[in-house]
């Protein structure tokens, strides 16, 4: 897989400030410092992904490895579905408890802003993970970890372009997420600029039968050379579609099932943006932040992806996907 650049940086965080509990005593600024201090310490994470999806239970594994790598409290909490009343609520609640932290994917910045713009003015350290890389720092948010995602289209599309699929069909399970729309419109302007273009359809994953249908019914006529789901959860109705046809398959996000499709050829490539990261290095960073008043990256992005998995890499990410960290 090819690590994105700004992995070195979140390596060298990681050497910097990932300290185990014990190891490193700092000016917490609550409840004392070292150990006992951040034994008072509790980060709550809010986002718009469920602990059981197959991606946001990775993101969920890398809070909560975090937490217990620094000796803090980890709460992971998101609304039953896509519902930006709901994280609303959440975070409003978040903010009530007075955390030392929150983490926070941003959807839907407009339906968001005001919750976060709360927290921000309750004086509580926020940091974006995921989605809103954007808008983190006009909200006055430290910094955002996550890929940026126009230019994770981008790759994407330029990738597909090269194996000779320049008609792709982008199949888009969240219309209205903005980080879903930017892949999409990534994949477009990549793909236009190789000579081809794509079609964004628009599914959704409550129902996975429907969403086979609906994409088959678009490949019948064979305008389309392949398709990309934008999240592993439409990975299998997807690849139940393109049985029998000429268009390729590619997927945005890893799960054993995505990379066990790679490994055997069935899949083109996954985009990698490694969620375990998303979960893991905000949690250090507001840690390290509520002891040392430092952040990395000067309030900007700490890019996690993209990455590309390919054949030549799937078995040994398969490996570390069942281990739920990839």
């Amino acid at each position: 897989m090819t690590a994105a650049p700004g992995l070195r940086a979140a390596a060298s965080l990681l050497a910097v400030a990932g300290c185990v509990v014990g190891a490193c005593d700092g000016p917490a600024e609550q409840g004392g410092s070292g150990a006992e201090g951040r034994a008072a310490m509790r980060i709550v994470v809010v986002t718009h992904g469920q602990a059981a999806d197959p991606y946001w239970s990775v993101v969920a594994n890398g809070a909560a490895d975090a937490g217990r790598d620094m000796g803090v409290d980890v709460q992971y909490q998101a609304p039953a579905t896509f519902d930006m009343v709901a994280m609303s609520d959440l975070l409003d609640g978040a903010v009530a408890a007075a955390p030392a932290g929150i983490v926070v994917s941003i959807p839907d910045a407009a339906a968001l802003r005001p919750a976060i713009e709360r927290a921000v003015a309750a004086g509580i350290p926020v940091v974006s993970i995921n989605s809103g890389a954007d808008v983190s720092r006009d909200l006055g948010l430290l910094a955002h970890v996550g890929q940026p995602e126009y230019e994770a289209g981008r790759a994407a599309g330029a990738r597909l372009a090269e194996t000779g699929a320049l008609a792709v069909l982008c199949v888009h399970h969240e219309v209205g997420n903005a980080a879903l729309d930017d892949r999409c419109r990534g994949v477009a302007d990549a793909l236009a600029a190789a000579g081809g273009g794509s079609t964004v359809l628009g599914v959704d994953l409550a129902d996975p039968d429907d969403t086979e249908q609906r994409i088959r019914a678009a490949l019948a006529d064979g305008a389309y050379d392949a398709v990309l789901t934008l999240g592993p959860a439409g990975a299998a109705p997807a690849l139940a579609a393109v049985e029998g046809s000429d268009a390729g398959f590619a997927t945005f996000d890893l799960t054993d099932e995505v990379a066990a499709a790679v490994e055997a050829g069935r899949a083109l490539f996954a985009v990698d943006q490694q969620p375990y990261l998303q979960g893991y290095l905000p949690v250090v960073m507001l840690v390290k932040y509520a002891e040392t008043l430092t952040m990395p990256g000067g309030g900007g992005v700490v890019a996690t992806g993209p990455g590309f998995v390919t054949a030549e890499t799937a078995a040994r990410v398969r490996e570390l996907a069942r281990r739920g960290v990839r």
